[in-house]
């Protein structure tokens, strides 16, 4: 009798992670790279020795809504074979039995029916399948996701700084523009004569080969302005961090910062820095107006007269992140605006304020900037800041969603949202020793007493 060997088969996780990964992919669930990444790691350390428990680690990874079970049923079915019927059902065994474990067919009998007859066999799960269907799993959303649908001004201090790394991941890119300059291209649209005459010398002054060149391609510069007034210091330091994203990004090089609230404030060269939080520090020691009154019109004059003629803003994506409220005059507001439109390639007006129900455009600030501005979006989660990434990086002004008509808002001797008069209550304080006198801003908009 000769003596056999026992030989232990190794399972290529990341090639099963990406191969299942791919068909969940096509059948509508959302999955990622990283989740995938997770798949293959949650099986080196799970062993998959029962089909049931199989199911729930790659449940427990992709789905993330009750909307996402039933395809993922479909292909895990597909893939593996039937989900298990309930949660609460007994484990297997530690040691898998031979028509349990994945990758084998259950044992037939000499007719080639499965042991206990068809019947036995494919109704009890057909039956089990439309009972996990039918049954309700209560599925939580992970850190990330609860993350990045969170208001700004709801965030505790440890949650803004696991945001900065969320908003890394962004890819801020601006449009591009055809510039003056000409670089060398094969294929160009134009003969580069002078590099075509040198070249010919070699050939006894036959011009064998054509030097083409094309107009060269860049991206547009980038220019954002954010208020840190008293009313916006719920969002000052998430939207510091988003600069400082912004700073770090593919823009970098020509990407400007200012922030403002009672006068104009350069930091571009203080949020350019490897360490967010050193960055953001060094960007409050440089501003000391934080949670004062607001002065849109005398900054936005302050920029155009003092960096947008010098060229900073000329052909550049604007982006000012402000919810509006001015305590100057607001012709003054729409005058500069006008100034800054003839500069600027796109300008993107960025209020928290616009996801609140029933909003509507009444801030003097807001009713006098909003006709020189293409786009009017909300910035109030990170989810909300996706919509100012496409702002930004929209092709055509066509690609945008034109902001609603203002209307004026109605004079009153009260005024409900005082940008100088911080409302106590927030949880949040600014890095920086320059903090509001009255106590710290509260989440949530209160129109006062």
């Amino acid at each position: 009798m000769s003596a056999f060997r026992v030989r232990t088969l190794g399972l290529d996780l990341p090639g099963v992670a990406a191969a299942f990964t791919r068909r969940l992919h096509e059948a509508g669930v959302p999955v990622t790279a990283e989740r995938a990444a997770w798949f293959a790691q949650a099986l080196a350390a799970v062993e998959p020795i029962s089909r049931r428990r199989l199911y729930w680690t790659a449940r427990g990874v992709f789905v993330t809504e009750n909307a996402q079970v039933r395809a993922f049923d479909a292909v895990f079915a597909t893939v593996f074979g039937a989900a298990p019927a309930r949660e609460d059902a007994p484990e297997a065994e530690h040691t898998a039995p031979a028509d349990t474990a994945p990758g084998h067919e259950p044992r037939r009998s000499a007719d080639g029916a499965p042991p206990g007859g068809a019947a036995a066999s494919d109704a009890p799960d057909s039956r089990a399948t439309e009972a996990a269907e039918d049954l309700p799993v209560p599925v939580l959303a992970s850190h990330e996701e609860v993350l990045r649908s969170k208001r700004f001004e709801a965030l505790e201090p440890h949650e803004l700084a696991r945001l900065y790394s969320l908003m890394t991941r962004m890819r801020i890119a601006t449009p591009e523009r055809r510039t003056r300059r000409a670089e060398r291209d094969r294929h160009g649209e134009r003969i580069d004569m002078r590099r075509t005459l040198r070249g010919s010398l070699r050939t006894a002054g036959d011009p064998i080969r054509l030097a083409r060149r094309r107009r060269r391609v860049v991206r547009r510069p980038l220019v954002v302005l954010c208020d840190i007034s008293g009313s916006m210091e719920p969002y000052a330091r998430a939207y510091l961090q988003f600069l400082t994203a912004a700073a770090g990004g593919a823009v970098a090089s020509r990407s400007e910062a200012f922030v403002f609230a009672t006068r104009l404030t350069r930091l571009t060269r203080a949020l350019r820095s490897r360490n967010p939080e050193r960055a953001i520090q060094r960007a409050a020691t440089t501003a000391p107006d934080w949670s004062s009154g607001t002065r849109i019109g005398d900054a936005l004059k302050s920029f155009n007269d003092r960096h947008g003629r010098r060229g900073r803003a000329r052909g550049a994506v604007g982006v000012i992140l402000s919810d509006g409220w001015e305590r100057g005059g607001p012709a003054l507001v729409g005058r500069e605006m006008q100034r800054l439109r003839r500069l600027a390639h796109r300008i993107v007006w960025v209020n928290p304020r616009v996801s609140a129900h029933g909003f509507q455009a009444r801030a003097g600030g807001l009713v006098a900037a909003l006709p020189f501005c293409d786009a009017l979006v909300s910035g109030h989660s990170l989810d909300a800041l996706d919509e100012v990434v496409d702002a930004i990086r929209a092709s055509h002004a066509a690609d945008l969603e034109p902001p609603p008509t203002a209307e004026p808002e109605p004079e009153s001797d009260d005024e409900p949202w005082p940008s100088a008069t911080p409302v106590p209550g927030s949880s949040v304080a600014m890095p920086s020793g320059y903090g509001p006198s009255r106590g710290k801003t509260t989440p949530g908009w209160s129109l006062g007493s």
